[in-house]
C-alpha cells in the first residue's frame, strides 16, 4: 500500500485495512469492499472487547462456554440459562443475585456473564466487595469520594463478588450503601454471596441499612441459588483417590 493510501486510511481511522487488504480475495469491486470493511468492523469490535475486558479488571478469565450448568443451580420461574446468557437483563437495568455455598460456581458464572457483556460492547467493572469497601473508605479519607463515584457513570454492569465473606466497619457499610443507592435502577448488578439475605446483617451491622440495601438489590432481580458440594473440594478429593 502506498504512503498516500496509508495516510488516507489513517485520516479515515481505518486501523486494519492496511494490514488485511492483501488477504481479501478479489472477485469484483463490490465483493472486495464488502469483505474488506466487514473485516475492519470485526477487528474493531474485537479490539473494543479486549479494551473493555481489561478495564473490567476481572480476577480470572472465565467464559460462559466453559461453565458447567447442572441441576443444583435453581432458577426462578421467569428465566433460564439460555435467556441469562443473552445478557439482555443488563440493558433492562435488572440485577442478578447468585447465592450459595463457596466453590459452587457463582464467581465463574458472574465472570462469564461479564466477559460476554464486554464482547457485546458493554462496560463492566468487577470488584471483590471487601476491596470496593476499602477503596471507598480511602477515597472518603482523601476527599475524593465524588471523583470515585463518578468512575461508574458510563458503566453498564458492576459485579460485586463475595458479599458476606468479610464484615464491614460502620463507615465502609454506609459508603457501600450510598454507592449501591446511586446505581439503583441506573446500573445492572451481579452479586455473589454465600449468605442468605436474612444473614446480610452479619456484614452490615445496622439492621435498617441492611433492610434498605436488600430492598434495592432484589428489586428487578433474578435470584439463583447454588446448592451442592464445592467443586474445589470435590476435585481435591478425587485427586487423592
Amino acid at each position: 500500500m502506498t504512503s498516500n493510501l496509508k495516510s488516507i486510511c489513517k485520516t479515515l481511522r481505518l486501523a486494519y485495512v492496511n494490514e488485511i487488504y492483501e488477504d481479501i480475495p478479489f472477485e469484483n469491486p463490490t465483493q472486495f469492499l464488502d469483505e474488506l470493511f466487514q473485516k475492519e468492523l470485526q477487528f474493531r469490535e474485537e479490539a473494543k472487547s479486549e479494551r473493555l475486558i481489561k478495564k473490567a479488571k476481572f480476577t480470572q478469565k472465565k467464559s460462559l462456554s466453559s461453565f458447567q450448568w447442572n441441576e443444583q443451580i435453581h432458577f426462578p420461574a421467569h428465566i433460564d440459562s439460555e435467556e441469562l446468557c443473552k445478557v439482555d437483563f443488563i440493558g433492562r437495568r435488572e440485577n442478578l443475585i447468585l447465592t450459595g455455598a463457596p466453590g459452587t460456581g457463582k464467581t465463574h458464572l458472574a465472570t462469564g456473564i461479564g466477559y460476554e457483556a464486554c464482547k457485546r460492547g458493554l462496560e463492566v467493572r468487577f470488584y471483590r466487595v471487601s476491596d470496593l469497601a476499602e477503596s471507598l473508605e480511602k477515597a472518603w479519607r482523601d476527599g475524593k469520594l465524588a471523583q470515585f463515584r463518578g468512575r461508574f457513570k458510563s458503566v453498564d454492569l458492576i459485579i460485586l463478588d463475595e458479599m458476606g465473606y468479610v464484615p464491614f466497619n460502620k463507615e465502609g457499610a454506609e459508603l457501600l450503601f450510598q454507592l449501591i443507592s446511586d446505581w439503583y435502577e441506573q446500573k445492572s448488578l451481579i452479586i455473589t454471596s454465600n449468605l442468605e439475605f436474612s444473614q446480610w446483617n452479619r456484614v452490615f451491622s445496622d439492621s435498617r441499612l441492611t433492610a434498605a440495601l436488600v430492598d434495592r438489590v432484589i428489586h428487578h432481580a433474578h435470584i439463583l441459588n447454588f446448592t451442592g458440594d464445592s467443586f474445589r473440594v470435590t476435585n481435591a478429593l478425587s485427586r487423592q483417590r
